[in-house]
């Protein structure tokens, strides 16, 4: 990826394909004089005269095979853009080849063809993001539910920067007094106490931490979720997995004890792959090796490795005092409670209760259920509050971070020296300098913009 910023960089920025509107984005020192060279605006204002950001309905000429293709320029022509260069967007009709025949008459004026999220990147480089924001732009592109959206536009906002922010002030604030203290050593001057600076380390080792646990969440990214479905024999389990999935997955038998073996079928409910799980129902009171002993088995080793469960009654009879007893069990994060059956005459026992109501054969309540497993699974997602990609690339930073102020805390406890403290908080420095990018390598930014698509 190019590094060089002194050139205008253009690419088309919609999505691709046939649309009402499209967008080329341009960006760079040159972006007034190239587009004096191919934009003819309606009113008779000069370009290069503009100072503030401009909307100017006009013309591209010169294009090839199209003569004039009528567009809107948006132009920001000072250091308060997104990239602090001239910037703008050009608006016009969304047809693929007459996009491809802007882009090159732009070309031919003077601009070069984007890389992959270098737009982006000129951002950051300017210093008007951080790297977690950078990455959080890639989020909102490639978000498929709501709440990865939620979390993409949280951190973008600077939800993980604006903690950084504040450790890393409060070490270089602690360093400075250090280092001030280390050369005024011999004047028997206190700069600051042991007291005073353990209770500011303790406070960036807690913040620091915190940002941490944030993160670990979202250090290894879900494949999928295990939902799986539990409760008495013949309550309606396998047939709630198959009018979900809508598939023929699990025999569906009025004989008890049908499921002896699990039965998985997938689901996708808004954006979050799910693996549904159908368990044989649970029997009290067996013993030995039967088939329904293992069955029973192989049933709770399923819930052990759930993201969720469905506890299912049975809606036309009374709970069991065992029914009950594994009701209240149930937390909010690991447990739905769901009455099938209620097609057929319902017996009405759930007061107090949140409970989803569903039918296999009418269908009722089935939307319903989707959206509180989907609410139930992305609740992890939502409450970290950082996108996957940045939890994979910062985990280690902030580990090696806090252990350091950790470590500077145990120094000043032992009284070892300030200028060891001094140098476990210059290392954490560093390794939370490379979280946000004010240390970076080429290696991280290929590794993160080549990720981007072309017009970001």
């Amino acid at each position: 990826m190019s590094y060089f910023v002194d050139d205008t960089i253009v690419a088309i920025a919609s999505a691709p394909g046939g649309a009402l509107q499209g967008i080329l984005r341009l960006s760079g020192p040159q972006v007034v004089s190239i587009l004096e060279a191919c934009f003819v605006g309606d009113c008779d204002a000069r370009l290069s005269e503009t100072r503030l950001p401009q909307s100017i309905a006009g013309n591209l000429h010169g294009v090839d095979d199209f003569g004039l293709i009528p567009c809107a320029l948006y132009l920001w022509t000072t250091s308060r853009s997104y990239t602090r260069q001239p910037t703008a967007e050009i608006h016009t009709i969304g047809s693929p080849p007459m996009l491809d025949a802007c882009l090159s008459r732009i070309c031919d004026c003077g601009a070069r063809l984007a890389e992959s999220g270098e737009f982006t990147l000129r951002a950051f480089l300017a210093g008007r993001i951080d790297l977690t924001q950078a990455e959080a732009v890639l989020g909102v592109i490639d978000a498929e539910s709501d709440a990865q959206l939620e979390t993409a536009l949280t951190q973008l906002a600077g939800g993980v920067a604006t903690q950084l922010t504040e450790v890393r002030d409060e070490i270089l604030d602690l360093l400075a007094e250090l280092e001030a203290g280390l050369d005024f050593v011999e004047e028997d001057i206190e700069f600051i106490s042991r007291e005073a600076l353990e209770e500011r380390l303790l406070h960036a080792q807690e913040k620091t931490e915190m940002v941490l646990d944030q993160v670990r969440t979202r250090a290894q990214p879900r494949a999928d979720y295990r939902v799986v479905l539990r409760g008495a024999p013949n309550v309606g389990k396998s047939s709630l997995l198959n009018a979900l999935s809508n598939q023929n997955a699990a025999i569906v038998s009025n004989e008890r004890g049908t499921t002896r073996d699990f039965v998985t079928t997938e689901l996708s409910l808004n954006g979050l792959e799910c693996t549904l799980v159908d368990t044989a129902g649970v029997s009290l009171g067996l013993a030995g090796l039967s088939p329904e002993v293992v069955a029973q088995q192989v049933t709770e080793a399923q819930i052990a490795q759930a993201d969720l469960q469905l506890f299912c009654v049975d809606s036309t009879r009374s709970l069991s005092r065992w029914e009950t007893i594994e009701i209240d069990r149930l937390t909010a994060d690991r447990g739905l409670v769901v009455a099938t059956k209620v097609d057929e005459l319902s017996v009405d026992f759930f007061s107090g209760n949140k409970v989803i109501y569903t039918s296999s054969k009418t269908l009722e309540g089935l939307d319903t259920l989707r959206a509180e497993i989907a609410t139930a699974l992305s609740s992890d997602v939502v409450g970290s509050g950082v996108v996957a990609s940045t939890g994979v690339r910062c985990h280690e930073s902030l580990r090696v971070a806090a252990k350091c102020i950790a470590r500077s805390r145990c120094v000043n406890a032992e009284s070892l020296g300030e200028e060891l403290i001094a140098a476990d908080l210059h290392a954490a420095l560093e390794e939370l300098g490379k979280v946000v990018g004010v240390i970076y390598t080429d290696d991280i930014l290929d590794r993160i913009f080549s990720r981007f698509c072309i017009g970001k």
